[in-house]
């Protein structure tokens, strides 16, 4: 005998490439994140160390 996949099946089934999308975009979206607030630290960082360069030509 041949298996019908039931709607339950199926619905399980889109539920979890569902959830596995959203797990992705969620760590894309971290890693996005974390880059750039990296970014921003650095940028601080190397605009803080050009202001103590720019105090001490005075």
């Amino acid at each position: 005998m041949e298996r019908k996949t039931t709607p339950v099946n199926k619905a399980k089934k889109s539920a979890n490439s569902r959830d596995d999308r959203l797990k992705a975009a969620l760590k894309a979206n971290m890693g996005r994140r974390k880059a750039q607030a990296k970014a921003r630290a650095q940028s601080d960082a190397s605009d803080s160390n050009e202001a103590v360069k720019s105090e001490g030509q005075d």
